[in-house]
Parts: C-alpha cells; sequence; structure tokens
C-alpha cells in the first residue's frame, strides 16, 4: 500500500520520501538487533513506535534514532544509581541530541549528579537540567499530568500557520509545567507558546525550542 501510493506523488516528493523510508528501516532493523540482544522488549516497541513517526520529523531518521538511544541510555543511568532515583522523580526526553531532564528531587546536588552522568554519552549536544528541588508528584499528580498533556497536544491542532503540523512538537508535563521542545519556524514558536499559556491547567511553560534559519 505505501508503494502503491508513493506511485502517485510527483517524481521528485516520492523519492525524498521512499530515500527516508527506506533510511528508517534501516536504522530501526539495527538498533532492534541490539535492543534484542539485550533483551529490551519495551524499548524495541518504543522504537518501533519512533521510527513510524519519523514520515513528519524535522529531524533527520539518524538523529530520531540517536534521540531513542539517547533517550535510552539515560533511563538506564538513572535506575543504576539508586542513590538518586530513590530520592527523586526525574523524567528525561531528547530531541535532536539535546537532552531535557526534568521532574523532583530532594537537592540540586542530585539533579546536578545525574546532569553530568547524563552528559557523558557521546552523542549528545546538551543537557538541559529543569529538576526541581520541591516534593516528588504523587499517582494523581501524574494522572492530571497525562491528561493535561493529551489536551495540548489536540489543541495544538488550532494552531492556523500554513506547514504547521502539531505532531513536530515534543510535549512534556509535569506538576502543571509545561516542556516544550521541537524544530520550529520563528512564526510557529511564539505561536505555540502563546497557545499553550493559554490553556487551562497550564502552570508554566518552558520553551527549549531551536529555530529552523530562513
Amino acid at each position: 500500500m505505501f508503494f502503491s501510493c508513493l506511485v502517485s506523488l510527483r517524481p521528485d516528493l516520492a523519492s525524498t520520501l521512499m530515500q527516508k523510508y527506506i533510511a528508517a528501516i534501516i536504522c530501526f532493523s539495527v538498533l532492534f538487533s541490539l535492543l534484542l540482544l539485550e533483551g529490551c522488549t519495551a524499548a524495541i516497541v518504543a522504537t518501533t513506535a519512533t521510527v513510524a513517526s519519523t514520515m513528519h520529523d524535522r529531524r533527520t531518521t539518524a538523529t530520531v534514532m540517536d534521540d531513542q538511544e539517547i533517550k535510552l541510555r539515560a533511563r538506564a543511568t538513572l535506575g543504576n544509581h539508586p542513590e538518586i532515583s530513590k530520592h527523586s522523580r526525574i523524567h528525561v526526553t531528547s530531541f535532536n541530541r539535546r537532552v531535557l531532564i526534568f521532574g523532583q528531587t530532594e537537592t540540586a546536588k542530585l539533579a546536578d549528579k545525574f546532569a553530568h552522568l547524563v552528559s557523558r554519552q557521546t552523542k549528545l549536544k546538551s543537557v538541559y537540567n529543569e529538576v526541581e528541588v520541591r516534593p516528588r508528584a504523587d499517582n494523581l499528580d501524574i494522572a492530571n499530568d497525562a491528561a493535561l498533556t493529551t489536551k495540548i497536544k489536540g489543541s495544538l491542532w488550532q494552531i492556523s500557520i500554513k506547514g504547521f503540523d502539531p505532531t513536530r512538537v515534543k510535549i512534556s508535563t509535569t506538576l502543571g509545567n509545561v516542556y516544550l521542545l521541537g524544530l520550529v519556524t520563528v512564526e510557529e514558536g511564539p505561536a505555540i507558546v502563546e497557545h499553550v499559556r493559554s490553556i487551562s491547567g497550564v502552570k508554566k511553560v518552558i520553551e527549549i525550542f531551536e529555530y529552523l534559519e530562513g
């Protein structure tokens, strides 16, 4: 079905999509094999979803896969350091090889130590430490944050800017604080931030966008 649809497109567009599709399959196959050897079933499922999303992404397929690897390694690092994880609730995400760590911890020293450990990864560009020293989110907080994230993602379709694709915006939420990542234009970025700030339940918006040139 995918290849049949490509035939009906302009030759140049069909060629671009075909190249991206093939690259995604190759990258997925390599990472799948590595994860399978390590027995990371959950990671394999997550990687499958990542590959499916690359068709709409402004990142290269290789960068998307790097972000997935960076995130998995960072989470593994947290799990391997109970002196941090037992006294914190830290979340990790990566976009365009930039890592965001956010959540709650008992001391700033713990968050700084984790940020340092994550920064040792060779593929990443930078680490944004947005972990707050405050009581950890409980299960109700987590459920509310998940619902808020879903609401925000759905509402972004209301933004009317030519060429804007809401699926290109990565949204993370904790205790009502909303973190925005993505590759956006100078027109899209401010519009997204303003829109998210107007949504009920949002306490604070932290913009970590990268702006496209031109």
